[in-house]
């Protein structure tokens, strides 16, 4: 049976500004038939999100929401802007709220999405709170996905990830931008940040507890002392940003480590790196080390990151925060002349891991057409 319009998805967010998860979002979004499938988002900023332009011009809405927890506000969002044939959740335990508002609606496909591997609130009202929504997600959902197994596992349980309804989905990316860079682009970036003739190691995230900055700080401060010539470019920002850079002077660092803040130019900025350190407390997977290794940077993570995110290209080497920062700054420097794998071994490597966005839009497509085929 032929459809005359395209099959509707709404994605449940928080804001759709530059995070891994939104990122991904959009690498599907820019990149699929808009003709088969659509997108919409409901997000629950009262401001505009970085991608939130982006999605009106490719035909997508984006429906802002306030009350997190207000089941019949989403019911009513999805009435009046759908019918939907899916409603994705990527909001962590409320994807309980936003799948059981969906199954009110009538939606049949109900996806789940993990996204990360921990909680940093651990009171225990905030307990009996996800032990709840963990229930109400697994009672209204037809399906789950996760970026690694360890997220699936945190949000949904162990014995979801052998059920028929679960799907694992490699936070894909167009990794070919990043194996071919506009040269001047980048050396306009090294010129920009005075990063020519330099040994530059860099950190792409959000400033925020997790992404365990002050860690990242104490460590460029042990390479300095082994790798003069050496500077910190931290792109991105957060509710940390002012304590980070108050460190960054405190340390006596102010003349190494450049703030890049916001970029959209992602591709130009790895290019312009000679490492990158990834020290983060928690991650679901790292989209950005996929970005990192697609650029053929070498990369040095913590114990948080998971599995799924090294493409065995021999650019990661995992470090534990335990350790001192002097044996990270020690494995930053053993990377420093290693040659980068070449193009066709880095597309290769996408390919058989199932990382590019053509593989991931196949496999979103693939099941949110179930609703198609549900009577």
């Amino acid at each position: 049976m032929q459809h005359r319009r395209p099959l509707k998805v709404l994605h449940v967010v928080g804001a759709m500004n530059r995070a891994g998860t939104e990122t991904m979002l959009m690498n599907v979004f820019r990149h699929m038939d808009r003709n088969k499938i659509m997108f919409d988002f409901v997000s629950y900023s009262s401001e505009e999100a970085d991608y939130d332009r982006e999605i009106i011009s490719l035909g997508g809405r984006v429906i802002r929401l306030s009350k997190t927890y207000g089941i019949m506000d989403l019911v009513h969002a999805m009435k009046t802007y759908g019918p939907y044939d899916v409603v994705h959740a990527h909001t962590l335990f409320h994807c309980g709220i936003a799948n059981a508002a969906a199954a009110i609606s009538g939606v049949k496909v109900r996806i789940a999405h993990a996204h990360t591997t921990d909680d940093d609130r651990q009171t225990i009202i905030r307990k009996l709170y996800t032990g709840s929504m963990k229930r109400l997600i697994r009672a209204t959902s037809t399906d789950y996905m996760a970026c690694s197994s360890h997220a699936g596992g945190f949000l949904f349980g162990e014995n979801v990830l052998s059920s028929d309804h679960y799907r694992y989905l490699p936070n894909v990316i167009p990794f070919k931008q990043y194996m071919n860079p506009d040269a001047e682009a980048v050396k306009k970036v090294k010129q920009e940040f005075d990063l020519e003739n330099r040994f530059v190691v860099g950190h792409i995230g959000r400033m925020i507890e997790p992404k365990n900055h002050s860690f990242l700080l104490k460590v460029f401060k042990e390479l300095m002392k082994k790798e003069p010539r050496a500077v910190l470019l931290l792109v991105g920002d957060g509710d940390l940003r002012l304590e980070i850079e108050q460190q960054v002077s405190e340390e006596n660092l102010a003349e190494h480590v450049r703030f890049a803040g916001l970029r959209n130019d992602i591709p130009n900025l790895l290019n312009a790196m000679d490492a990158f350190v990834f020290p983060s407390i928690y991650e679901g997977l790292g989209l950005v080390l996929l970005e990192a290794q697609a650029s053929g940077v070498s990369c040095v993570v913590s114990e948080a990151i998971q599995p799924e995110a090294d493409l065995d290209l021999g650019l990661m080497a995992r470090r534990f925060l335990h350790e001192a920062p002097e044996k990270w700054a020690e494995q930053i420097l053993a990377f420093k002349n290693k040659l980068k794998p070449g193009p066709n071994e880095i597309s290769e490597a996408f390919v058989q891991n199932a990382y590019s966005v053509d593989q991931g839009i196949q496999t979103l497509a693939k099941i949110y057409r179930k609703s198609w085929r549900q009577p």
